[in-house]
Order: C-alpha cells, then sequence, then structure tokens
C-alpha cells in the first residue's frame, strides 16, 4: 500500500514543480482519489502566482504532513468552517501591497464548501469578492471517515446511513447561481479540459467565481480504485452530472452527451446504490430525461 502511494505521489509532480515532493504524500492518498487528480490540475493550471486556503479536508491532509507541505505556493490550511473567510482576508492583505496581480484560491471539498464552510461561503459571495472557490465533491464526509453531508445521493449508503441517504443532494451550483456572482461553473475530473478552461476564464473575471468539481471517491462509492475516471465519466454520460456554465446570468452548457447512457449503467457500478429498487432507478431516469429535455428546449 504505501509502495503504491509513493508511485502515485511521484506522479503527482508538475510541470512547473508547483505540487510536488512525493514523501509528504506517501501514506495519506487513498488509492484512485479523485480530489487529487482536481488538484493536480487546478493547481498547474493556477501558476505560481497564487495563494491557496485549504480547510480540514482529504486535501488538506495530503497537502500538509508531518511539518511539510507538498505545495511551492503560499498555502494556509485553516479551520473546518473559516477558508472562504481567510481567502478574502488574503486577497485585501495582498491588496494592501499593491499585489493585485495574485490568484486568491479556495480548494475545499463538499463539507468545507457546502456543510460547515457554508457559512462564510455564501458571506464571501454576498460580498462578491475577487476570489475564486473551487469545491471537489466526492459526496460524502470523507476526511472523517465517509459520513453522510449534505452533497450526498439520496439512498446513497455512507457509514452513518447504512440504509442510505434520507436526503436530496444539495444543489450548490444552483445555489451559488441564486447569490448573482459573476461565474459558476460544473466540471468533472473526466473532462480535464474543460476543466482547465473554466479555472482560466474564471481568473480573468472580477469578483466571486465558483467552480463545483465531481471527484469520486473509490471508498465511499465503493468501487475498484482504478475506474475513478470511468466513475466520473459514466455521471456525465449518463446525465446525471452536466457541465454548464452561468456567466453573469446567462447559462450554457459546456458539453453534451451524443447519446446519453442509462442511469442504470452508473448506478450498478458501485455498492453505495446496491439498495436501490428497480422503481428508484426508473424514477431517476425519468428525472433526468426530464432535466435534459427542459435543457433542449430552452436552445
Amino acid at each position: 500500500m504505501v509502495d503504491n502511494n509513493k508511485r502515485r505521489g511521484q506522479e503527482l509532480v508538475s510541470e512547473e514543480g508547483l505540487y510536488t515532493t512525493p514523501d509528504v504524500i506517501k501514506g495519506t492518498l487513498c488509492e484512485g482519489c479523485g480530489g487529487i487528480m482536481a488538484l493536480k490540475t487546478i493547481i498547474n493550471v493556477l501558476g505560481k502566482n497564487t495563494v491557496v486556503s485549504i480547510p480540514a479536508s482529504c486535501m488538506a491532509n495530503v497537502s500538509a504532513t508531518q511539518k511539510k507541505t507538498s505545495f511551492r505556493i503560499p498555502f494556509v490550511h485553516t479551520l473546518f468552517g473559516s477558508a472562504p473567510a481567510v481567502s478574502t482576508g488574503l486577497k485585501a492583505a495582498y491588496d494592501a501591497l499593491n499585489k493585485k496581480d495574485i490568484n486568491i484560491v479556495t480548494i475545499a471539498g463538499d463539507s468545507g464548501s457546502l456543510d460547515i464552510g457554508f457559512q462564510a461561503l455564501s458571506g464571501q459571495a454576498s460580498r462578491n469578492d475577487n476570489v475564486l472557490h473551487i469545491c471537489y465533491d466526492n459526496e460524502a464526509a470523507m476526511a472523517t471517515g465517509g459520513q453522510v453531508n449534505s452533497t450526498s445521493p439520496n439512498k446513497a449508503l455512507t457509514l452513518t446511513t447504512p440504509m442510505g441517504s434520507p436526503f436530496i443532494k444539495k444543489n450548490g451550483p444552483a445555489i451559488m447561481v441564486a447569490h448573482r456572482i459573476p461565474y459558476v461553473a460544473t466540471a468533472s475530473i473526466s473532462h480535464v479540459k474543460d476543466l482547465e478552461l473554466k479555472i482560466r476564464k474564471a481568473m480573468k473575471i472580477h469578483g466571486m467565481k465558483y467552480i463545483h468539481i465531481l471527484a469520486p471517491c473509490p471508498i465511499s462509492w465503493d468501487y475498484d480504485f482504478k475506474k475513478t475516471e470511468e466513475m466520473a465519466n459514466l455521471a456525465v454520460k449518463t446525465g446525471l452530472w452536466m457541465l454548464y456554465e452561468v456567466e453573469s446570468g446567462s447559462f450554457s452548457l459546456t458539453y453534451k452527451p451524443s447519446q446519453r447512457i442509462s442511469v442504470r449503467e452508473f448506478f450498478e457500478s458501485q455498492g453505495r446504490y446496491s439498495l436501490l429498487t428497480e422503481e428508484d432507478i426508473n424514477t431517476i431516469q425519468n428525472e433526468i430525461d426530464n432535466m435534459w429535455r427542459d435543457i433542449d428546449e430552452r436552445d
């Protein structure tokens, strides 16, 4: 296990050397982690003129261990609920120093964005602070063991919901759109170029930006760790995870499956959906079909 983590850690060295040191990553990274795939892309695109704020999360554990950090750019490991507030303070500090070309970015998990960190995030959006918030969503509270949270899909098994989550997944991007910030986008680790373009676009926009990335977790989702990218791609191909952006209130798809496949293929590929019934799957399929029909009618 340790040897495999070390090998995967070495693969994370970026061309610019912004994210490196496998000795920090060794022993802290789960095999097939979707979050680290997202993090590598984010850091490589943002470049060296960047300061990162990360709350308690899987990515904080990976990025800073035993007095070492795997970043070669300024990185602040914040309390669970305060990363957006810290980013706001960092932006104000750099502006005061007349260093206005610094990218201030929060990288938080779904719990750090939409549960424990939501108050700070909502406040930041309401003020339209000139920062970027990136949420990597693995649909459970994985840094603390895999408990249910507000982004866990309905009826998905988690550590604390052995009979399936009784909640409906919180629509984080829609909530951020409701704050009327300049830019909101969804992304997936399976569509890297789409993610890269959205990060580059976001950094050119003044004001608050929010990008929500689907980042599968083999531990919580219960699939073979080698299939992480495949899981993310299935979510997009079935239409369960839509890739879009909302710029100044204007909605547009950034990717549309040429022919959507059945949601059954996504659900049957993961152990967390083992309690779904035939009726459940048919109901969800109808919901997805209706959602995409509405999108097609807009076009």
